[in-house]
């Protein structure tokens, strides 16, 4: 592996992952502007992104890159796959009853959360828009697991690449779908979704040829 030729290769992606993320706050702003709309998709994107960090982020991550990338090295496949099919097993069905939990007690968690909303309009968005979005930490989650597998096996550039997914499906909704709904915020919950699902799908082919996609148990 070519230490430099990866190093480049990351920053790169990630300088286009924040040129991309400027953008996108940039077409925000310009279109929602300081409004209680734009208020109210902060706060139902701050429940994803809080639980984003607890299964996607942190401890997982620590935990598991370093495992799976000392059996790597004894080249052991089998007890590779072992390893990441219990993990993304274990995984997924935490996050499914996470996920339905979230969308069904929304407004509770709005009312927690953003107290100032109850009972206006805004409130009513932000529980629309949690409920949109819940899935996303199904979504980052296993998009997580997957970049710790492919880092590990020295895939760098597909991981590196996949935040400016969700970018440019925050950037395409605001442009092109927003303009045709009743409530204009609410594209971006939709890009928000239509963004986890893209960052997990692109990196599904690097997995499959690897031979280390996880299979759900």
């Amino acid at each position: 592996m070519n230490l430099l030729s990866a190093a480049a290769k990351v920053s790169s992606l990630t300088m286009l992952s924040r040129i991309t993320g400027l953008l996108r706050e940039t077409l925000i702003a310009r279109s929602f502007g300081a409004s209680e709309w734009t208020d109210a998709f902060n706060v139902a994107f701050r429940l994803p992104n809080l639980l984003r960090r607890l299964f996607a982020e942190g401890a997982f991550s620590q935990a598991f890159v370093p495992i799976l990338g000392e059996i790597s090295t004894h080249e052991d496949q089998n007890q590779a796959r072992t390893l990441i099919n219990a993990v993304a097993t274990l995984l997924f069905w935490a996050l499914l009853v996470t996920v339905l939990l979230g969308v069904i007690g929304a407004p509770l968690l709005i009312l927690v959360i953003a107290t100032g909303f109850s009972g206006g309009p805004a409130y009513d968005a932000s529980v629309v828009m949690t409920r949109i979005m819940f899935p996303y930490i199904g979504l980052i989650s296993l998009v997580s697991l997957s970049a710790g597998i492919l880092n590990t096996y020295h895939r760098f550039a597909i991981p590196a690449f996949t935040p400016v997914l969700l970018n440019l499906a925050l950037i395409g909704s605001a442009i092109f779908l927003a303009p045709h709904l009743d409530q204009p915020i609410y594209a971006l919950s939709i890009g928000v979704l239509v963004g986890g699902v893209l960052q997990l799908a692109i990196q599904i082919p690097s997995l499959a040829r690897l031979g280390l996609l996880p299979r759900i148990g």
